[in-house]
Order: structure tokens, then sequence, then C-alpha cells
């Protein structure tokens, strides 16, 4: 983008207009005091146990994700994203780096797993994800793990890349349910997911939290692990499902997020992200109050540097035209930082 003094009093405009309509827009709330998570109406109901044992039954024949590699993990045996029947865990703490409604006062109870099957060359956890980081634990210390962050007082237990240890979770979580976890379930993903086995999630997931990373197979097929040209198509069709099971993001009297979904785009150098694509998919597909993050944070980590077109930080105009794409697309329920992020840069820019 060429920087006029016209272009940036037309941004600047804008970002006003779009932090006003942010500031008065309704956003759907609950009492907190009503609210019960999904996962114990599941439990309410009988059901929850046979949504467990259908999810645990993947390790004998592992197809968790896209990759469906049908390896036997129960009996060792290890496919794409290597890791076995017993979870291995990096930490679980109170975060306080995620979205505001995820984070509130006391922090988001983020659990971050190791390993991922997606591994792309740009990963800022690599250490976690490629290098499998971490120490394995078995499904009790897991949940045990989540009623330490309930009592810490977590306002939710955060799943960072999940997909690969998903019958770890769900038993863990029929676990922790029954010594009293009541805290909402986030699931945070890279949003390389199979839909089936997103479908098996409904009614135990509170928020969903998938990123959209690439538009364009080309590039997710360049960027990432072997095979993943197909991410875009299996990410639109999961994020589609998990909007039907959870719907738009709903808060608690304090903004605290209870349930819903909310999609993360990373900005790249030179639209290889294919943010304006993603806006207009997420406008054409979906509320137009779809909670959405358009991150800036975009670093040059692990390999990225080998490839000459992201070896690079991305541009103050590149972030700029990403946030009025999504302006222009309609989309009305920006991420609060990332509307922050856009008014310093205009401003910068017009000092």
């Amino acid at each position: 983008m060429t920087v006029t003094r016209r272009n940036l009093l037309k941004g600047a405009a804008a970002a006003t207009a779009v932090a006003t309509a942010s500031a008065s827009s309704v956003q759907a709330r609950a009492s907190s005091d009503d609210w019960q998570p999904a996962y114990r109406k599941l439990a309410d109901q009988g059901l929850l146990d046979e949504r467990i044992e259908a999810i645990a039954a993947h390790y004998d024949q592992c197809r968790l994700c896209p990759h469906q590699c049908g390896v036997n993990r129960n009996a060792r045996e290890t496919g794409l994203c290597e890791a076995g029947a017993r979870v291995r865990i990096y930490s679980h703490t109170p975060h306080f780096g995620e979205e505001l409604p995820l984070v509130g006062r006391r922090g988001s109870g983020t659990i971050f797993f190791s390993h991922c099957n997606l591994r792309c060359v740009f990963c800022q956890n690599w250490p976690i994800a490629h290098e499998g980081r971490g120490r394995l634990v078995n499904d009790r210390e897991l949940a045990d793990m989540m009623i330490d962050l309930q009592r810490r007082g977590c306002h939710n237990i955060n799943f960072v890349t999940p997909t690969h240890v998903l019958p770890n979770i769900v038993q863990a979580v029929g676990r922790a349910a029954r010594r009293g976890l009541r805290i909402p379930l986030v699931y945070n993903t890279s949003g390389y997911e199979r839909v089936e086995v997103v479908r098996l999630l409904d009614g135990i997931i509170d928020i969903y939290l998938p990123d959209l990373k690439f538009m364009d197979g080309a590039h997710s097929q360049r960027l990432a692990m072997e095979r993943a040209g197909d991410y875009p198509a299996m990410a639109k069709a999961a994020i589609l499902e998990m909007h039907r099971q959870v719907g738009t993001l709903v808060t608690d009297e304090r903004g605290n997020a209870l349930r819903g979904l909310m999609i993360r785009h990373l900005v790249m150098p030179n639209e290889v992200a294919g943010t304006r694509e993603f806006v207009a998919w997420v406008a054409e597909n979906l509320p137009l109050d779809t909670y959405v993050n358009i991150m800036p944070q975009w670093r040059v980590e692990h390999h990225a540097f080998e490839h000459e077109d992201i070896a690079r930080g991305i541009t103050v105009g590149e972030f700029l035209d990403a946030m009025d794409w999504a302006r222009e697309a309609g989309l009305t329920n920006l991420d609060e930082r990332a509307v922050a992020a856009e008014q310093v840069y205009r401003q910068r820019l017009g000092s």
C-alpha cells in the first residue's frame, strides 16, 4: 500500500468508525450464575461417557486429523504427528496473552500439548510443536491440571494444539467433570481438522478458537507439513461445523467468554496468508458479528527465513490493508487489541 496523506486520513476515519461501532455494538450476554458448560449438560444427559468412548477408539487406527495415518497408537505406533497414546504436555498455566474475552482478570488456563499435526515452517512455538518438548502425563494427571487451573481462578481451560491427543483430553475432561470442573473448555487449534471428528466434540467444547492460516493450498503445501495442501478446505469445513455447534461469541456480565466461535488469522508478508480472501470468506459464510482476530504479530521464526516471500516482518501498510479489507467485507466484531494496534499505527504514520 502506498502511504499518502489522503490514504492516512481515509484510514484514520475508518478506524475511528470501527472503534465507535465496536464500543457500541451489543455483544451477546449470558449470566454466569445461570450458565453451565456444555460437557456438564452432556454428562447430565448420560451421554458424555459414550462420546468419550467414541473418540478414544481412534487410537486403535488413528484418523483424528486429515493425515489419517491409520497407525495403532495403543501399540506404540506413531504417525506424522509423532505422538503416542500418552499425552505429552509442555506447560499448564494462567496465560494473559490470549484474546481479552478469554483472559479476563485471572487469565486463560492454557495447557500446551507437545507435537502438532501441521508444523508450519514459521511456527513460533517450534520447540513444543516440532521437537515435542514436554513431559509425559497420564489422563489422571491431565485432569489434575484442569482442576488446578480452575482452583487458581482461570476463566477457562484452553487446550492448545489438541487435535492429535483428543482421546486423552476427553478422558481427562470426564474425570475432571466428576471432580467439579465447571468452567468453559476452549479448543485452540491450527484449523487442520477433520469435520467428522469435530462433530464428535459437539456438546463437549464450549469455545472454538481455530486459526484460518492459508486460503491457498499451494502455500499450505509449501509452508506446512507434508500433504497439507488440503488445509484451506479442511479448515473451512471444520470452522463451519464449529459455528453450527456453538454459534457466535457469548460472554458473561464481565465480558468473559462463555461459548462461541473466535477465529484467528495471522497477517503474513506478501499476502501469503490470503487475508483479503479470508475476510471475504468469513463475511460470505458466517454472521458478520463473528469474532475475528486479525493478528499483526508475525515474526520470522524457525525456518521462515529459508523462504524468501516470508523472510521479513510485515509492513505497517500490510496490516492496515488487512484491517481495511475486514471493514470493507462488513465484519463488525474485530478483536479489540487488533483495533488498538491499528489505531496506534495510523497515529504514528500521521505524526
